[in-house]
């Protein structure tokens, strides 16, 4: 049996600079900054969903009031307005991310492959 102990990783290993970049505090401001978008929106449209489903199922009546011609109820408009919402959010979001996201994601990479594109 040897006591020989495996050579430890050379210091500037792959590994070792994501590990780092991981613990970084840039790292972990654009870590907040996503999530401080992402979990307020996608719980703001979970519940916008969540009750066009509600008022469906229980508030037929409503849903069924007629606004336009003969065709067009509050039903349909809410449907159309959850396509649009999404879309919004997804607008605001390449927004968002142009702004606070991409430009510290973009800062790490390159530090992180040493000006590698």
């Amino acid at each position: 049996m040897s006591t020989d102990t495996p050579a430890s990783a050379p210091t500037d290993s792959p590994t070792e600079r994501y590990l780092a970049v991981q613990r970084s505090a840039e790292f972990a401001g654009l870590r907040r900054a996503l999530r401080g978008f992402v979990f307020p929106m996608t719980i703001a449209f979970f519940l916008w969903y969540a009750l066009y489903v509600i008022l469906s199922a229980y508030a037929r009546d409503f849903m069924g009031t007629r606004l336009f011609g003969s065709n067009i109820n509050v039903a349909l408009v809410f449907g159309l307005l959850q396509f649009v919402s999404t879309f919004l959010i997804a607008w605001y979001y390449s927004r968002y991310a142009d702004r606070k996201i991409d430009p510290v994601a973009d800062k790490i990479r390159h530090e992180l492959t040493g000006g590698e594109s």
